[in-house]
């Protein structure tokens, strides 16, 4: 974590979300002052003329102008059906990565396919050309296993082709004409159908180290394919397909292990002073999108809860706690029941508090898949809700050195296949780096930890608790001078008795 300040949004990036509001929040200026001949600010003087963007005052009677129809370019600006309202009325596309992303020198390797192109964006590169040969195979297996005529199917992808184009940024899609358009879509649709298919038996010719390429390949923002394309694919059972595709988008997520719940200490206390009722947490449901756009789109459907959001709650931490410092101070962290990134809860006790977080797996293809899904949060057709980009900010705060990555793995909520614990540190604190999080997301958690954290007396006994009583033996040592203590009261208060029993 390289800044000890937290999510401070910049004032770029604040300008760019409100832009509107930054155009009109001088109109209180008096007028006095606003009167700018626009003539002169745009070419550089005084003119006289009415060449200038707006012309000058004086070739409007020394008055400004009362209409925007006065000018083509202001006039534009009033119109309807500008940008916003274009993206929204048209089919949600599959963006390029913003460059702010692209162009980070940690990122450089997180969004370019590794073995398999999909789509027109990375198609034709000469490094991905070996795995074209594995589409034309793939193709005629799942063909064969659809059990209908290759013509059929090849028509079925040929309707929806041109809805298919809008899918991509206007232009990107035009060296190809409907045919090869076609084409390509047929080959890729075929080759991600039937490596679903065979990724959830464990059945494929594909070479095992390439298997994990292609999965992390097909969750990247720029190899996206319209699911139009795979859905004129699925004729027979479409159902089951789409149960099909679900299971697979899970299986790139972590699933809940089975952990112990609490520790020997947290047992015992919560025995004497947890007496509040826990409430049942729902089960992880699956959250299916109307119209899902790509693979990428389904996988943020799966771990978001857009409803998971406080509308009118703002979160603001007054000063970054790792999980290390969370520890001393008497929370304990425990997994949550589902893997959704939103689920995420703080449960106080009497002296305790348990934070539970959603259990991730950590590996080689975590930090790509993340930085694609926040590629993806800030597209203009994209959920605005930046769930992924507040979680992985918030893990942010927990995550510091490999001691708090420790914490976190031996109590089951990271699963690390990366390497060391510094690796997994450091992978999270360069995702983070330049995120802004939404400021409701974990707003109730958030302030029940200050407030658990400014609890003196809460602080006092937790930092008691777990200087004197950290490990069993401790608290056994404790046990034994107590009970010493105990018999040493005792034995006084049967010699005092004894001694006054006795006749004078």
């Amino acid at each position: 974590m390289e800044n000890p300040q937290l999510y401070k949004p910049p004032q770029s990036t604040i300008s760019n979300c409100c832009t509107e509001h930054s155009v009109y929040q001088r109109m209180d200026t008096p007028h006095s002052e606003i009167s700018v001949d626009l003539g002169l600010l745009l070419k550089g003087g005084p003119t006289g003329k009415e060449d200038g963007v707006g012309g000058s005052r004086a070739s409007n009677g020394g008055q400004p102008p009362n209409s925007s129809s006065h000018d083509p370019w202001l006039s534009s600006i009033m119109e309807n059906g500008g940008l916003e309202e274009k993206s929204k009325s048209q089919h949600p596309k599959i963006q390029h990565v913003s460059a702010m992303l692209r162009n980070a020198e940690s990122n450089k390797k997180c969004f370019d396919p590794f073995v398999v192109s999909i789509g027109p964006y990375h198609h034709g590169k000469p490094e991905l050309e070996f795995m074209e040969g594995h589409k034309m195979t793939m193709a005629r297996q799942h063909v064969t296993d659809s059990e209908v005529a290759i013509q059929t199917l090849y028509d079925k992808v040929v309707a929806v082709t041109e809805d298919a184009r809008k899918c991509y940024i206007e232009g990107s899609t035009s060296k190809w004409d409907d045919r090869q358009f076609a084409q390509m879509m047929f080959l890729d649709g075929c080759f991600v159908l039937r490596f679903i298919c065979c990724s959830l038996d464990k059945e494929t010719r594909i070479k095992s180290h390439n298997i994990a390429f292609v999965r992390r390949d097909l969750f990247l923002l720029e190899n996206q394919l319209p699911f139009l394309v795979l859905e004129a694919l699925m004729l027979l059972d479409k159902n089951t397909w789409l149960e099909n595709v679900n299971r697979f988008v899970e299986n790139t997520r972590a699933r809940s292990p089975r952990h112990q719940e609490g520790g020997w200490l947290d047992g015992i206390m919560k025995s004497f002073f947890n007496h509040r009722d826990r409430k049942d947490r729902p089960k992880e449901t699956k959250q299916q999108q109307q119209q899902p756009v790509h693979l990428l789109g389904i996988l943020h459907g799966q771990l978001i809860d857009q409803s998971a959001h406080d509308p009118l709650s703002i979160s603001e931490w007054s000063s970054y706690r790792s999980a290390i410092e969370l520890k001393a101070a008497g929370i304990h962290f425990k997994p949550s029941k589902t893997s959704r990134c939103m689920d995420v809860s703080f449960e106080p006790a009497m002296s305790f508090g348990t934070l539970r977080l959603p259990p991730i797996m950590v590996d080689d293809s975590t930090k790509s898949m993340f930085l694609n899904l926040v590629a993806y949060e800030s597209c203009p057709d994209a959920p605005d809700d930046f769930g992924v980009t507040s979680y992985l900010c918030f893990m942010d705060v927990l995550i510091d050195h490999a001691e708090d990555v420790k914490e976190l793995r031996s109590n089951g909520i990271l699963l690390n296949f990366l390497g060391s614990d510094k690796e997994v540190a450091n992978l999270f604190n360069e995702i983070a780096r330049d995120l802004v999080p939404n400021p409701r997301a974990y707003a109730k958690v958030i302030a029940e930890i200050e407030r658990h954290y400014n609890n003196k007396a809460k602080i006092w006994i937790a930092e008691w608790l777990h200087t004197h009583f950290s490990t069993p033996w401790t608290f056994l040592a404790f046990l034994g001078a107590i009970f010493a203590l105990a018999l040493t009261c005792f034995q006084t208060y049967l010699a005092y008795s004894d001694s006054d029993k006795k006749p004078n």
